[in-house]
């Protein structure tokens, strides 16, 4: 892999992951135009999400070192019959939650490998599908009546709905954090809510998954590129916690309504390349 190409996903990673654009499906454009498709592609991914959780961690430290904490508390209590589910602080009914939200993604876990082929196979329409799905929600949500739910107010109900919506961002085109803060709006969160509860949820789970990844490819005969992967968790660490100022953005003004534009016409354009290419019968690739 080229230089330029690693450190282009890496700040294509690190910018998307924060925007509910879907850095899976712009990664999957990217690796599709670009010829880099394939089981080494999706190794690189799964890197580049291990650097931006980094920058999650240290946008969000004080919550999470806060829950960490709790965690060990909660646990002991749960042990010594000490927990009490209407005695919850916020930390705790945040873990608890999230905890849950989590347990949803375990419906979904039979179709994992169809996930996966959809993002290395050669077509991008259903790429092309998913960003108009997730224009869909994003347009919806940013119309929704601004909410007043904060950590305190979380309920099963909520947290399962934003955990089914999580399970279906496992498509490559539809957006994580904008299906998990669009369903926090829904769910009539405030939108520091809606936002600090789907970065803090999508941890666990992105790091399962590149774990997962990572031990595959291990074990494989796939060849890696261990240069480019450490050069590409760095960049995508680095240009994430540059991009947290636009979470911050994103949260105090209603601005959803530009990424459902923005991933409508995406996802427009590339469902018109996705039928060309089946027309001339072969992908459109650039260099």
């Amino acid at each position: 892999m080229s230089l330029f190409d690693t450190i282009s996903q890496a700040i294509i990673q690190g910018l998307t992951e924060f925007l509910p654009v879907s850095s899976s499906g712009h990664l999957s454009l990217w690796q599709h135009f670009t010829g880099n498709s394939g089981e080494g592609a999706l190794f690189f991914s799964a890197v580049l999400h291990l650097g931006t959780l980094v920058a999650v961690f240290v946008a969000f430290r004080k919550r999470i070192i806060a829950m960490i904490k709790e965690l060990g508390v909660l646990i002991k209590d749960i042990f010594t019959g000490k927990f009490k589910w209407s005695e919850m602080n916020t930390n705790r009914r945040m873990i608890v939650m999230i905890f849950i939200s989590c347990m949803c993604l375990l419906p979904f876990a039979p179709f994992l490998d169809f996930f996966e082929d959809i993002a290395q196979d050669s077509s991008i329409l259903a790429e092309g599908i998913c960003f108009i799905y997730t224009a869909a929600i994003l347009y919806m949500s940013d119309r929704c009546t601004k909410g007043k739910k904060t950590g305190d107010d979380i309920k099963v109900k909520d947290s399962v709905t934003v955990g089914f919506m999580q399970g279906v961002a496992m498509l490559p085109g539809v957006s994580r954090s904008g299906s998990t803060i669009s369903s926090g709006l829904f769910c009539g969160f405030t939108r520091e809510t809606a936002v600090e509860y789907s970065f803090i949820l999508g941890m666990p789970i992105i790091l399962l998954g590149c774990l997962t990844e990572v031990k595959d490819a291990v074990k494989s005969e796939t060849a890696i590129d261990w240069g480019s992967c450490a050069l590409g968790f760095v960049v995508a660490a680095l240009v994430g916690l540059a991009a947290i100022k636009m979470v911050s953005w994103l949260v105090k003004s209603d601005r959803f309504k530009w990424f459902a534009y923005y991933t409508l016409l995406l996802g427009m354009a590339v469902i018109s390349i996705a039928i060309a290419e089946l027309v001339i019968g072969h992908p459109i690739v650039f260099y």
